[in-house]
């Protein structure tokens, strides 16, 4: 009897081929994709908004900037106009991998791959933020962005001062423990968006492969569940580097 086979699930982007001695990965595809994607709609945006009549998707485009501009701003306060060009980046970038991962077809189209000596089929795309390698690289920026600003606002003997205060032992103390959490912070944003987002992308397939019957009655709310999971993710890691962009440039007391 031939065997049952489940869905493809795999926690890591899978390998696709070789290009000039680099691994280019189905999320790595995908990635690029996005980000030709994000390009052309901030391109989009400027040219429209350099005409006198603009089109509907400005005013859209424009409102929804507006609105997590006020976010950014309960937080950053007269800072945000410094900050938000990196927060809107950022923000922008993770919720189009987010989305791009739901889209029906993405994951369905196979390849054949040789590893190994065998014969494998895997999705041809996969989601950017579905690999810990794009939010791991993304949590890396944040952070080190983050001591950036400290820096450049600071100064380097203030910003060091921060870590390495030797006035007593408990500032000393403090001070290395901070060190310590900048360091858990890069683990903490990367698994926490790689986690929900995987882990969506993971419940869509194993819904369809169980019940394809009724997948399609299922579907759209799971599916919108997953479209605001995308948006609540991405709202929550750049919301979180503006808190600590405006901790880093706040001396230390």
């Amino acid at each position: 009897m031939p065997e049952a086979k489940g869905p493809h699930i795999s926690i890591k982007g899978e390998q696709l081929f070789d290009l000039f001695g680099f691994h280019i990965t189905n999320s790595l595809i995908a990635t690029l994709i996005v980000t030709g994607l994000f390009v052309w709609i901030s391109y989009h945006y400027y040219e429209q908004s350099q005409k006198t009549q603009k089109s509907a998707f400005y005013y859209v485009l424009n409102s929804f900037i507006a609105m997590i501009y006020n976010l950014f701003y309960s937080v950053l306060k007269n800072n945000t106009s410094m900050f938000f060009p990196l927060l809107g980046a950022f923000f922008f970038f993770i919720i189009l991998n987010n989305w791009f991962g739901l889209i029906p077809g993405v994951g369905a189209i196979l390849i054949n791959i040789v590893e190994h000596g065998e014969t494998h089929s895997v999705p041809l795309l996969r989601g950017g933020t579905a690999d810990l390698n794009t939010t791991l690289a993304l949590a890396i920026i944040s952070v080190v962005m983050t001591q950036y600003y400290g820096f450049k606002y600071l100064g380097i003997k203030t910003h060091i001062g921060k870590y390495l205060n030797i006035s007593n032992p408990v500032n000393l103390f403090v001070g290395i423990l901070e060190l310590i959490l900048e360091a858990a912070r890069i683990i903490s944003f990367s698994f926490r968006l790689f986690g929900n987002i995987f882990a969506g992308e993971v419940l869509l397939t194993v819904i369809a492969f169980l019940l394809p019957a009724f997948f399609s009655f299922i579907t759209f709310p799971m599916f919108g569940l997953e479209l605001f999971v995308g948006f609540v993710q991405a709202l929550v890691f750049t919301m979180l580097t503006a808190v600590f962009l405006n901790i880093a440039i706040q001396k230390a007391h």
